[in-house]
């Protein structure tokens, strides 16, 4: 049985690092600025804010299919129909990034709009267009475009034959990432290739949450990240094997939030280590890691596990020596999204928690929020910023100190342009980020989620994260900027916090 509040927590996109308890720090890092080369940016992702969803020969993604079908898939009954309306109003969306005076421009590109049967048999040139007009315009304004190649809009056609669970999608994105390369990395230089395979995997194939809504915890998620990390190494590859002139750089996006031990003992020690290679370590260990391959702790629990339930072989599908090292080091940098933090244990009644078999009970972990400074208005932001510093220096060590490019994190808040709980955050995470560089961490950028208010998946519009505020009752789809969007600017233009810079709606 999965119970009701387990969801919950698993809508916090929850990944941990390490229980150790690094040295912690009070105060704002007054003292200390942004460096002169550190770039600040803000995101978005296609069938969150485009809308235009059958406009310019878009074709129906799995999303469209579940959103039409089930009135109530969506919990407050919106739809991405129109959304933003950044198909039709680009440019609107980039006189905003110059208001907030970001560097970087995170999006990403619908894959049936520009493969509307999801396979290069029909290259959409409508499609195609939009894409070169918002890229030259964000060019021509100064602002760098970041591609997200995949953020979860699957053709329906391929979800047909079998999605994230048939192996034959390393190709079929292989396919969709060698027309994106094509037509846009003249000009586009920094390549994300998947977005968060432990939330696409989790959601999608083992709790139902997000389409195809399978419940297979105990195979299906362990098949979906094997070929999401198949499908990420065959992106690298084409891109450093027959675009390597094109001088950009290409990595695939992790997700991770902080976790502590909830006491000392030996058990919740484990229980850490257990959750790290579960989720953190189950994606990131066979790219950075000099070995490759999945955690041995994964390997070993799920293995076991398996035996005892009368397997025959393990639910977690080796990879050959071949593929082990197609894996290996296909990462430029180490992309990194982050929202929270969490405390995890492991006792006898965390058994009751989990289906048999799933991942949940093969990892055998218990976990809740740290004592949160900030909720953000939402019930799967918790806000604990020292989290964020401790989990950036775990990344240091553990992976031989990467170059990080912190690609999301933010918060909701109420409607309104008073949203002093996200106004927090950010500037709670944003001095965690500080202390981490003055610390050493070879952190390069930070993105903010997000632009304006986006179609938040399943929840729609009752999660608010936009700095800009989305009117989504007026069909002209107007936007407001909330105190969190003046305060991003200024930090973003004196390059340090100042938590007394208290902005009022006419100051921008």
């Amino acid at each position: 049985m999965i119970h009701f509040g387990k969801i919950l927590l698993l809508l916090c996109f929850i990944y941990v690092a390490n229980a150790t308890k690094y040295h912690t720090y009070k105060g704002f890092n007054q003292n200390s600025t942004f460096p002169p080369e550190f770039l600040f940016g803000v995101g978005t992702s296609a069938l969150q804010v485009e809308g235009g969803w059958n406009q310019g020969g878009r074709g129906w993604s799995l999303w469209d299919y579940h959103i039409f079908t089930d009135p109530e898939f969506i919990f407050d009954g919106t739809t991405h129909e129109v959304a933003a309306d950044s198909y039709n109003q680009y440019k609107r969306d980039i006189g905003l990034l110059k208001e907030l005076g970001v560097n970087v421009y995170r999006f990403s590109i619908s894959w049936p709009r520009i493969l509307p049967l999801g396979t290069p048999d029909y290259v959409n040139p409508e499609g195609i267009a939009y894409y070169n007009n918002l890229i030259d315009e964000l060019l021509a304004n100064g602002l760098t475009p970041m591609i997200t190649i995949y953020h979860w809009d699957l053709p329906l056609r391929l979800a047909e034959l079998g999605g994230w669970l048939n192996e034959d999608i390393a190709n079929w994105l292989g396919d969709f990432a060698r027309v994106v390369y094509q037509n846009f990395g003249d000009r586009v230089k920094t390549w994300l290739t998947i977005n968060e395979p432990f939330v696409l995997c989790s959601l999608g194939y083992a709790y139902g949450i997000h389409p195809p809504r399978v419940i297979t915890p105990g195979e299906g998620f362990y098949e979906c990240g094997r070929n999401v990390l198949l499908a990420h190494a065959r992106l690298y590859h084409i891109y450093h094997d027959e675009f390597k002139s094109q001088g950009g750089k290409v990595a695939l996006i992790f997700s991770a939030d902080m976790a502590y031990g909830v006491t000392d003992s030996h058990d919740d020690a484990e229980a850490v280590e257990d959750f790290l290679a579960f989720t953190l370590e189950q994606y990131a260990h066979p790219i950075f890691s000099p070995q490759g391959n999945y955690p041995q702790r994964l390997i070993d629990r799920v293995g076991n596990a398996s035996s005892l339930q009368g397997y025959k072989q393990s639910r977690l599908r080796p990879f050959t020596p071949e593929q082990i090292n197609y894996i290996r080091g296909t990462a430029d940098f180490f992309a990194l999204n982050s929202y929270s933090s969490y405390y995890v244990y492991r006792n006898d009644s965390v058994k009751e928690l989990h289906a048999v078999p799933s991942f949940d009970d093969d990892m055998y972990v218990g976990y809740y929020t740290v004592p949160q400074e900030t909720t953000g208005g939402s019930m799967w932001v918790y806000g604990y910023a020292t989290g964020l510093y401790d989990l950036l220096i775990y990344l240091k060590k553990e992976y031989n100190d990467p170059v990080i490019y912190f690609t999301e994190n933010g918060s909701s808040d109420e409607l309104g342009f008073y949203d002093e709980e996200k106004v927090d955050y950010y500037r709670g995470y944003l001095n965690a980020l500080l202390y981490a560089i003055d610390e050493g961490v070879d952190v390069r950028m930070y993105c903010a989620w997000s632009l304006m208010d986006t179609f938040e998946w399943n929840r729609g519009y009752l999660v608010r994260m936009g700095l800009y505020e989305l009117d989504i009752d007026d069909p002209n789809r107007p936007v407001f900027p909330r105190k969190s969007a003046l305060v991003y600017k200024e930090i973003i233009r004196s390059r340090k916090i100042d938590p007394d810079y208290n902005p009022e709606p006419n100051d921008l």
